[in-house]
């Protein structure tokens, strides 16, 4: 049994077209999977504090409760066959929300370690990813795109390196512009998920 992690940090939560969109896909293409499905775009989670900086470079300090949340999002994320980000552009990257997340899930000597080169290097198994990037107004290559890139390096520093990006561009410009978007969309992540589980 497939164990999808669907996971939004848009504003708008489960009613994000990225959102929902994924999880009509899931329904179509994987109607046996059990998801975990995780709204943290409207339920932001908690930011690092001082305690957690502190517990990284004390002994024994990543036992303790400072880490209790990022130990528990990298847990689930273990748990996961196929894990879908939906996110949106904010000011050509990723919003506050993801990177929260990331910040808790890329953590040195439980989700990366540094190798005798000083390169990371992941320690999660590579699963199957999508990254669903709803924009307002720009279709790809038309701006600046940071998000791609810093998305590639974030997951493959955990170890995670089969990723596919589908981008649903034009959010703002009407309801036709929004379905064609979505229909293109849905096309193309219905056929790398229809070859790839």
């Amino acid at each position: 049994m497939t164990r999808a992690l669907l996971l939004s940090f848009s504003p708008h939560g489960k009613a994000a077209q990225t959102f929902k969109l994924a999880r009509a896909l899931l329904n179509d293409l994987v109607p046996g999977a059990e998801v975990i499905e995780r709204d943290y775009g409207s339920q932001a989670l908690a930011p690092l504090t001082r305690e957690y900086a502190n517990a990284l470079t004390t002994p024994g300090g990543l036992s303790g409760s400072a880490t209790a949340l990022s130990e528990q999002l990298i847990v689930e994320l273990e748990a996961c066959d196929l894990l879908i980000v939906c996110t949106p552009v904010h000011n050509f990257t990723v919003p506050a929300a993801l990177k929260v997340w990331i910040d808790h899930v890329v953590r040195i000597h439980r989700s990366f370690t540094i190798n005798a080169q000083f390169e990371k290097v992941g320690l999660l198994k590579d699963r199957r990813t999508f990254v669903l990037v709803s924009s307002g107004n720009a279709r790809k290559g038309h701006e600046p795109d940071f998000l791609t890139p810093y998305m590639t390096t974030i997951l493959s520093t955990v170890g995670i390196h089969s990723v596919d990006f589908v981008y649903l561009g034009a959010m703002v410009r009407g309801e036709e512009a929004v379905a064609r978007a979505v229909e293109q969309a849905h096309l193309q992540l219905s056929a790398a998920i229809s070859t790839g589980l």
